[in-house]
């Protein structure tokens, strides 16, 4: 993968946010990002491919047909393939998984993958809503107004019931903390310009199921977030034809990429067994241990979700991810710096676009060009991983990176 692009991620806590006023539509997201990527590969006539990953444009913005934007972003990808996929919130995991197969399978040399989502175009309540259909739509009557924060306030409830209640709300706040520390680092974070002081003591603020959610707080969700995210991916061959050097590439080792049946509920709540199929398949195909990866990227919608995701990974046990966090190994200075620009609650969740801005922030830190966000990367831990998760922990794609040579 070479040439990522990341559009601001726009949404209340950027100074440019204003809902009254006229924004950027879909079209200006996804051409920015194309045009982005096609700038350092030597433009559009060195693209075969061209994939699009967006969750709900049809219900946010009323357009279908996002594949004919291509041409739109450049005449230069008139009448040449491309196809727009959805998986709910890991739609960017799957573009990506989309590109690396048709390079795999030699029908492209280079092709482009972009991921958007604009969802600051309704009311809060609606944007619940359209979002819910990323869970069996069936169970919106029956779930919570606000469908996904409910869904994941239940797994936090039976989180602190199996393993206490104190300690995993100090991990959460300082997960937050992370998360916002990162995101000030990274101008096109969503939370660049938070300049709040006690970050911890902010996300300690006790949750109101009679405001909210029973079990998570405001501080505790990513926020809707309007973004795109644009990368290419390339054969051997097609790096050369884009005339980019080996060591601004880095090379996709391994990927897992499972699915689990919507309409079931978790057996545990307490676990995220889907993503940790997924990571272990990644893993296993790349043939690296857990120990080996220096950052990850992984899909905190809620810093629940995180948490719980450290344990899929097997960075903690079971019921110790709390002490994993608090003991400073997620910071960008700790064992495993994770959402060096932010995740989802700092950098943003475009939800569309999300997957790719994770595949992005990895080349970046992976060749040395993360700039004030870069984090070490050792010689004994030089994987990078991405976790998107899809619904509650029903689509899953992990991948696995390593600085290309």
């Amino acid at each position: 993968m070479i040439a990522g692009y990341n559009t601001l991620s726009m949404g209340t806590g950027r100074k440019e946010f204003n809902p009254k006023k006229e924004r950027p539509g879909l079209e200006e997201y996804i051409r920015e990002a194309g045009q982005g990527t096609l700038a350092k590969i030597g433009g559009a006539e060195n693209v075969d491919e061209c994939v699009i990953g967006n969750f709900m444009a049809s219900r946010f913005n009323r357009q279908a047909n996002l594949a004919a934007f291509f041409p739109y972003v450049d005449e230069g990808l008139r009448y040449k393939p491309a196809i727009r996929v959805e998986g709910a919130c890991a739609t960017g995991g799957l573009a990506l998984m989309s590109g690396i197969k048709s390079v795999l399978a030699e029908t492209a040399e280079v092709v482009l993958v972009i991921g958007v989502e604009v969802q600051n175009t309704v009311k809060a309540i609606y944007c619940a809503d359209y979002l819910a259909g990323a869970g069996w739509f069936k169970n919106r009557k029956n779930g919570h107004a606000y469908f996904f924060p409910g869904q994941f306030s239940d797994r936090a409830g039976s989180y602190f019931e199996k393993y206490g209640r104190e300690k995993t709300r100090q991990a959460l706040a300082r997960w937050f903390r992370n998360a916002i520390e990162n995101a000030r680092l990274c101008p096109t974070a969503q939370e660049f310009h938070n300049t709040v002081h006690d970050l911890e003591g902010q996300a300690k603020m006790e949750p109101n199921g009679k405001s909210f959610v029973d079990h998570l707080n405001i501080f505790d969700c990513s926020k809707v977030s309007d973004g795109a995210s644009a990368i290419a991916i390339v054969s051997q061959e097609g790096l050369k034809r884009c005339g980019i050097p080996v060591s601004q590439a880095i090379e996709v080792k391994g990927w897992g990429q499972v699915e689990e049946d919507i309409t079931k509920p978790p057996a545990d709540p307490t676990e995220l067994s889907t993503t940790k199929q997924a990571v272990k398949n990644a893993l296993a195909y790349a043939g690296i241990t857990r120990d080996q990866i220096g950052t990850a990227e992984i899909h905190d919608c809620f810093s629940i979700a995180g948490l719980m995701c450290i344990e899929a990974i097997g960075f903690a046990e079971k019921g110790k991810g709390a002490d994993f966090i608090l003991e400073g190994n997620t910071s960008r200075t700790g064992r495993v710096p994770i959402n060096t620009t932010g995740g989802l609650i700092g950098w943003g969740h475009p939800t569309g676009g999300t997957g790719v801005h994770q595949a992005v922030t990895i080349l970046e830190q992976l060749t040395g060009m993360a700039g004030d966000a870069q984090v070490e990367i050792t010689a004994d831990q030089p994987y990078g991983l991405t976790v998107n998760m899809g619904g509650d922990d029903k689509s899953l794609v992990s991948i696995v990176y390593k600085k290309a040579e």
